[in-house]
């Protein structure tokens, strides 16, 4: 069963938020959290969804020449079935579109997972924050270059 990608709305914010929850207990971003971010016109917001509803989302925030990916969550259930990568290759694309050169972003260290999946699609390790968590754990930062559109 393949998902469809398409821009988040506030409606999908709900189901969103239930999916945040289960994935980060811990440190989930509250519902308010996901409304702010829509809010923001620096900011791109996807969500994934099949016949069952939303299988995943990713966000990332723009202001040329930057761009950071603040959140990837993918359903347990479905996570392991491209619909990260389906994600976040359409985040790079609206990065790139809105300017920007590079994109970076941070995972946990021990997230041996998503570390794999970023590094499969052209990020790579630049530095770690150490203890960024609030269980301790450190931060990979990755960075990925995205092709300059102004020169092509």
């Amino acid at each position: 069963m393949s998902a469809v990608v398409e821009p988040m709305r506030w409606w999908h914010l709900p189901e969103v938020h239930a999916v945040e929850a289960a994935l980060f207990p811990v440190d989930a971003w509250s519902l308010e959290q996901f409304w702010q971010e829509l809010a923001q016109p620096t900011r791109h917001y996807l969500v994934a969804r099949d016949d069952s509803g939303i299988v995943g989302y990713a966000g990332a925030f723009v202001l040329a020449p930057d761009a950071d990916v603040q959140t990837v969550g993918v359903r347990p259930d479905r996570q392991g079935a491209g619909v990260a990568t389906s994600l976040l290759v359409r985040l790079l694309a609206e990065a790139q579109d809105r300017g920007a050169t590079h994109i970076m972003l941070e995972v946990r260290a021990d997230n041996v997972p998503a570390i794999a999946l970023y590094e499969g699609i052209g990020f790579t390790r630049i530095s770690l924050r150490r203890r960024y968590y609030p269980d301790g754990m450190d931060a990979a930062i990755m960075r990925r270059p995205l092709r300059d559109r102004s020169t092509s």
